[in-house]
Parts: structure tokens; C-alpha cells; sequence
């Protein structure tokens, strides 16, 4: 008899974040052979159960984990479908990637661009995305300009947004990589995070730029391309150590 645990069988499954169908259980939105269960640890037998999602049947058999890099470029939703007919992530892949129910691990605004994951893996997304973590990511910054030293030290102890204050951020000048002038590295994924940044100093952001999230790295990727991750790629991810591509 092969039997998985509830939790990690969907995450396996390609369904959505640990997080999202964690909280799918716990709202009684998941069946196992008929009957609401809001347990994690549910043994579920792969060969003569049945589970659904939201009246949705679950394919218990274990899908090939994909692993995508995109280097997003400017125009371009970060979501995988849009009502309004707009350009997505989904829309510039290869057509052999646009049907294996490929998620986001993370986003950038349309007028960013820069280091995209997809994937149909749970458990990265989780370990990637899940502030405990603290995967950092790195952006390069194009303002007029220059910050004020005071400025620069107030980001780098945490400045005030809205009603929370950020983790200290690590701000370097950058000459080599025009038109970019300033390396913005941050633990924390808040909506327009970088941008809102700067505006609060009075700089308004004219290009923004991911080029690393934990020990991956966009390096040569041209943009609106994209490539498989390697395996130790993904371990990176998964493990939160330093990597170099192999």
C-alpha cells in the first residue's frame, strides 16, 4: 500500500503553496474519499483513495517537478492568467511549459523586470516565499540622482511604510551596470517594496531590475528568455546555501 500524508500529497501534486492548501484543509475544502478532513497528517492511499479540492478531483499520481528562470521583461503581468486579456508570464514561455500548471514563486510589478521562478513544486515555493526563510533578493535601482547619506542610512536600519517598518536593506552604489546607479539587497516581499523605498526619500524609481532571490542568480539569461533550473540550482533554493550553477 503506498499512502502519503494529506498536506504534503497536494503540495506534491503541483496544487498551490504549502501555505494556500494548508489553509484549503483547515476551511474544509478538502475531501479524502467523500468525507471533510482538516487533518495535515491524513494518510491518503495513492492507488484506492480519492481526494478533491474544491469539488475538483486530484491526480494522486506524481507529476515531473518543473523548475523555470525567466527573466521577466517590462510589460508583463506576473500572474499566470488575466481576465483582460493582458500579456502574462504564461503568454512568453515556450509553448512546451504553458500547460503544466506552472505557479509563480514571487512577483514583480509590470514595469519591472528581471529573475522570475515557475514551478509546479509546493514545498519550493513554500521554503523560497515564507518570510522565516529569509531568502534575500537582490534588485538593481535606476533613479536620478543620488541618495542622501542620511537617506541611504535610514534604509539600511529600516524605514517607515505605511504602517510597518522594513528589515534593514544593504545599499550599494553600482557604475558598472548603467543605467543602473544603486544594488538593493532585502529579506522581505511587500508589494512594491523597493519602489515604495525610494519614493518615501523623495526618488522616483525609473527602472527596477531583480537579479538574485537567495543563492540564484539571473546572470546572462537574455531577457524574456528563459531555462530550466539545475539540480543544485534547486537544492540552493530549497536549502538556503550559496550555490554556483552547474
Amino acid at each position: 500500500m503506498k499512502s502519503k500524508m494529506l498536506l504534503k500529497l497536494l503540495v506534491a501534486a503541483g496544487l498551490g503553496s504549502r501555505r494556500r492548501l494548508a489553509d484549503a484543509i483547515r476551511q474544509g475544502r478538502v475531501q479524502v474519499n467523500g468525507e471533510v478532513t482538516e487533518d495535515f497528517l491524513c494518510l491518503v492511499n495513492m492507488e484506492t483513495d480519492t481526494v478533491t479540492i474544491d469539488g475538483r478531483m486530484v491526480s494522486l499520481r506524481c507529476k515531473p517537478m518543473v523548475y523555470l528562470m525567466l527573466n521577466k521583461p517590462v510589460g508583463v503581468l506576473s500572474t499566470t492568467k488575466d481576465d483582460r486579456g493582458r500579456k502574462t508570464v504564461i503568454d512568453i514561455l515556450p509553448e512546451e511549459y504553458r500547460n503544466l500548471g506552472l505557479h509563480l514563486v514571487g512577483r514583480l510589478d509590470k514595469n519591472s523586470t528581471g529573475l522570475l521562478l515557475l514551478t509546479n513544486d509546493g514545498e519550493l515555493t513554500y521554503q523560497v516565499t515564507h518570510p522565516k526563510f529569509e531568502h534575500e533578493r537582490e534588485y538593481l535601482v535606476f533613479i536620478k540622482g543620488k541618495l542622501q547619506p542620511d537617506g541611504k542610512e535610514e534604509m539600511e536600519r529600516g524605514i517607515q511604510l505605511d504602517d510597518v517598518v522594513t528589515h534593514p536593506a544593504v545599499i550599494k552604489e553600482v557604475k558598472a551596470r548603467p543605467p543602473f546607479n544603486y544594488s538593493v539587497t532585502i529579506h522581505e516581499g511587500r508589494k512594491r517594496q523597493v519602489r515604495r523605498m525610494f519614493e518615501k526619500l523623495g526618488h522616483h524609481v525609473l527602472a527596477l531590475k531583480r537579479i538574485r532571490m537567495g543563492g540564484l542568480s539571473l546572470g546572462n539569461l537574455g531577457e524574456g528568455e528563459t531555462r530550466e533550473l539545475t539540480i543544485r540550482e534547486v537544492k540552493t533554493l530549497l536549502l538556503g546555501v550559496p550555490s554556483n550553477r552547474a
